[in-house]
């Protein structure tokens, strides 16, 4: 490859650390290219990049980028999945890998600068969609609120029996 492609390669792989919210490392070693072909596929349906790289070349990206812990996680054939949602990109490659027709191994992932083992990144597939987190997070903080209306009420309702009876009360003796 002319130096002229390599630097460009380097380019675009520099702005894709830096702009993705995760990058997964893969091994794509055994696979044919009806495979990584469908990979691609389906991981561009989910809104995903894969790129076989060399690792001089991802070396020198992740350098330039600003990401060189991305590094700890790449050895040998290197494909990397670059993506802004983390959960999806890493379901799709489980799935692939659930399949058993593959060979491919995720190597690990790195999120917002933090590096996750190959089972902390296998562990992003089983969480809930993105919705179903934001949901059960605002139910969480709702519940003491909901609880605390609730004792109000019971209060409020308390003193107005009592306002009642002593009303009754009144009106029974006049």
């Amino acid at each position: 490859m002319p130096r002229e492609e390599k630097v460009r390669e380097v380019e675009e792989l520099a702005g894709l650390l830096s702009n993705a919210g995760i990058a997964v490392s893969t091994n794509y070693q055994g696979l044919t290219v009806p495979q990584i072909t469908d990979l691609r596929r389906q991981l561009r349906e989910a809104g995903v990049e894969y790129h076989v790289v060399k690792n001089t070349l991802l070396r020198l990206a992740a350098e330039r980028a600003g990401r060189q812990q991305l590094l700890s996680i790449v050895e040998g054939p290197t494909a990397i999945a670059f993506a802004d949602d983390a959960i999806t990109s890493v379901r799709v490659l489980e799935a692939y890998v659930r399949t058993g027709r593959t060979t491919l191994a995720v190597r690990g992932a790195l999120v917002d600068g933090r590096i996750l083992s190959r089972e902390e990144t296998l562990a992003l597939a089983t969480l809930p969609p993105r919705e179903v987190l934001l949901a059960q997070a605002l139910r969480t903080l709702q519940a003491p609120l909901a609880r605390l209306v609730g004792v109000l009420q019971g209060t409020l309702q308390g003193f107005v029996g009592v306002l009642e009876a002593r009303r009754q009360q009144l009106a029974e003796s006049s």
